[in-house]
Order: structure tokens, then C-alpha cells, then sequence
């Protein structure tokens, strides 16, 4: 029967580590044909059965950051983008609160608004008035943290509303983000049973896993925005696409300890290891925002996690906007590639400049100076003659690298204005 069939995946042997890399893959075509070549037809015992409860509680409310990255996932949107859209929605309609935050957790006192906040969405946002009514406004999970609020709150809506027709496009898409992230708070958790098999097949070991949802929870919201969102061939966000793939694990059938059940057939899958992906705007954000994942030094690591990354909420945007005016940055489709002057800039660089350790160090200098173990004197002491090397080096001579690069052209360049009728107009030749 079908629903009986389920697949196993090979766990090799110490045995097996001469031919396998050093993230387990296996590289010898050779052994795993063997493998398939013993397995196909012969019996299978269940030696091993776990079942494990889980939760998943609802994504905390909006940071800047995190709405970039999931607006850039969902509608392509620029990190500078979401930030005028957010400045719009903030400063003209006044119907989020400040967008600048660098937070993701709300004051207490603040839920006995949430009420007035739901009823105020369901009158902004038509596709969320289902959602609303659906809202449990008792629940008070754990986006509600004084400790964790600090100048500014996360983004939310206001108790504002005005005609929807008055919002442009960008400015309706990052209400009814940051809305859902909102309404999200008032859902239950999403819970689920994994289960988890090993089994024994003419003495190899393999195991399967399926997951079983119990409660949708909370993600019966991104479900139904993934819907709508695929009806219009939008991206759907991170979260929606996780869901997409646990609904798609596969079934596995009651089993205990001594079963035996029969393998079919063993396969063979090769596969290539695949170049890191280019960046997108949602990919950037979140690489400068969790920059720590690139360090391999655990100090260093540590540090950069217990700071913001590369920039800080309000100037994340800028700086990538930067970088393509002075085309350093070029995109090509949704992809954010490096041009030749950007290449051979990063390359001219002594390598420390260009290496988020450096960034770790002053952070940890500025920290020690907040409790009160160093002095500004210690800071700039040390930076002063860093920064009188690096000019020296740099002026010495043309680096190697930049050698040959032609000049980087503007990313944006004004318009000429049409010449009147019956006029013409001589082009100037660049100098």
C-alpha cells in the first residue's frame, strides 16, 4: 500500500570515512552502488523508534532589519525601499509606530491596546480581517518583555486608519507585513510530533524522519499568505516556505522496536556541490545584520553576536545604496553581484580592513570603555596610528589590484533635457 512505502537514508559506517568529505557526503560512486547492490529485496528490522513533541512559538514582532529581509524575500524590495515606505507610514499616514527600531519586543502595558490595534488592522488591511477575527487577544507570549524593550519598541501598527486607496503600492504591501507579524502574537504555538526510525538492512544502517503536525498554530497565517501570494507570483517568506516543505514530509506508518518490514529498492542519488548563492537585497541584510556567521575565531564570533553587525538599523540601507551609486554594486535580475572597480577594490585593501574582526575589536574597545575598564585616550590611541599606516600604504603606490580597472561609471545619471523643435544639439566627448 502506498501509504506503507517510505524512504530511509543511509548512515555510513566509520568504515566508510576514506570516502566521504568532511560534511559526510560520500564520494565514491562505487560504494554506494555497492550499498544499493546489497539492499534491494532483502528484509529490514526497525531497531530503533523515537517520537518527539515540539513547539514553535510565533516570530517575534518587526526590527527594521527583519522587515527588510522579509520584504525583500516576499517583493523584491530594496533594503532602502522598505525604509522610505516605512518612513512614509510613520511620518505621513502615522499608521506604524517608529520604524527606525533595532527591537523586537513590545512593553507590557502595551497589550491592554491590542484590542483597539486588531480593529484598527481590520479596517487597513481587507486580507487580514479573517485573521483578526481569529485573534486570540489573551495570549501574551513572550514579545511582551520590559527587559528586552529598549529606547524604541517593535514596529507595529498604530491605532490609526485611513482609506486604503491612500497608500501607494510599496506602503499597502509593508502595512499588511508588518500587520501579520503583529496578529501572529495572538495565535497559538504550532506543535508537532517528530518521529524518528533506524533501521538494519543486510547490516547497514538507515533512518527516516517525518513530521507530524498536531495544531497549525500560528502558521495558518503565512499559509494563507502564501496562497495569495503564489496566486500573484509573489516569493513567498522564509517562514512560508519552511511550512511548504514540512507539509511535503513524508508519512511514516505505525512502527515499534523488531518490526520487519522489506526494502524494495536502493537508489543512488549523485548530486554536485553548488558555489555559494548570489546575494539578494533579503540575503545581504541578513549576512551584515548576523555577520558573526563568517568569523571563524570564537572571540571575535562573540563579540560581533552580542553587537548589530555591520551598520546599525538606520544605516544598513545607506550604505548599501552607496555602494551601487558608486558602482561598487550592480544587480543583475534579483541578484546583487560585485563589479570589476568593487573587486579590485576589496583586493587593493590590506586584508584586516576588509575582515569584520576589525569591527569586533572596536566594539569590544567601546564596550570596555561603557564599563568604564578603558578610556577614549586607549580607543583612539590605537586607531590613530592604524589609520596614518594604512593612508601611507595606500598612497605609496597604484595596489596591483586596481591596476587595469577602468574607472567606475555612475550608477545613476540625470536626464538631458530634449532640445526644442527644429534644434539640434552637438554631444560633448568626454574628456
Amino acid at each position: 500500500e502506498s501509504a506503507s512505502v517510505f524512504s530511509a537514508k543511509w548512515q555510513p559506517s566509520e568504515a566508510c570515512q576514506p570516502h566521504m568529505d568532511e560534511e559526510g557526503r560520500v564520494l565514491s560512486r562505487a560504494l554506494a552502488e555497492n550499498v544499493v547492490g546489497r539492499i534491494g529485496g532483502k528484509s529490514a528490522e526497525v531497531t530503533a523508534v523515537q517520537h518527539k513533541p515540539g513547539r514553535q512559538a510565533p516570530p517575534l514582532p518587526y526590527s527594521l532589519s527583519a522587515l527588510q529581509i522579509d520584504a525583500g524575500k516576499r517583493f523584491a524590495m530594496s533594503a532602502q525601499q522598505v525604509l522610505d515606505g516605512c518612513q512614509s507610514l510613520y511620518e505621513k499616514h502615522k499608521l506604524i509606530t517608529y520604524p527606525r527600531s533595532d527591537c523586537r519586543y513590545l512593553p507590557r502595558e502595551h497589550h491592554r491596546q491590542a484590542r483597539d490595534v486588531l480593529s484598527a488592522i481590520g479596517r487597513m488591511a481587507d486580507k487580514l480581517q479573517a485573521a483578526v477575527t481569529g485573534a486570540d487577544v489573551t495570549l501574551k507570549g513572550k514579545a511582551w518583555n520590559d527587559a528586552k524593550v529598549n529606547a524604541h519598541h517593535a514596529i507595529i501598527p498604530t491605532l490609526k486608519t485611513l482609506p486604503p486607496s491612500q497608500l501607494s503600492s510599496h506602503e499597502a504591501k509593508l502595512y499588511e507585513l508588518i500587520a501579520r507579524q503583529y496578529l501572529l502574537q495572538f495565535y497559538p504555538d504550532h506543535t508537532f510530533t517528530k518521529t524518528s526510525i533506524d533501521i538494519a538492512i543486510a547490516g547497514g544502517l538507515f533512518s527516516a524522519t517525518a513530521k507530524c503536525v498536531k495544531e497549525m498554530g500560528w502558521k495558518v497565517l503565512l499559509a494563507d499568505a502564501s496562497k495569495n501570494a503564489k496566486k500573484k507570483g509573489l516569493n513567498a517568506t522564509q517562514p512560508e516556505k519552511a511550512e511548504a516543505d514540512e507539509s511535503s514530509t513524508q508519512y511514516l506508518p505505525p512502527l515499534k522496536v523488531g518490526d520487519v518490514l522489506q526494502c524494495q529498492k536502493g537508489e543512488c542519488v549523485e548530486k554536485n556541490t553548488q558555489p555559494p548563492s548570489a546575494f539578494t537585497d533579503a540575503t545581504l541584510l541578513a549576512a551584515m545584520t548576523g555577520i558573526a556567521r563568517f568569523v571563524t575565531d570564537s572571540e571575535v564570533r562573540k563579540v560581533l553576536k552580542e553587537s548589530d553587525g555591520l551598520g546599525t538599523e538606520a544605516t544598513r540601507a545607506g550604505i548599501i545604496e552607496l555602494l551601487f551609486r558608486r558602482n561598487f554594486l550592480v544587480r543583475q535580475g534579483k541578484q546583487i553581484r560585485a563589479t570589476e572597480a568593487g573587486c579590485g577594490l576589496i583586493n587593493s585593501l590590506p586584508k584586516s580592513t576588509t575582515l569584520p574582526d576589525m569591527t569586533a575589536r572596536w566594539e569590544s574597545l567601546l564596550n570596555a570603555i561603557v564599563d568604564e575598564q578603558a578610556s577614549y585616550g586607549d580607543f583612539m590611541g590605537s586607531l590613530i596610528p592604524l589609520l596614518h599606516g594604512l593612508i601611507e600604504e595606500s598612497c605609496a603606490t597604484l595596489p596591483v589590484a586596481l591596476k587595469g580597472v577602468k574607472s567606475a561609471k555612475p550608477a545613476y545619471r540625470k536626464r538631458r533635457k530634449k532640445a526644442a523643435p527644429g534644434k539640434t544639439r552637438r554631444k560633448k566627448l568626454a574628456a
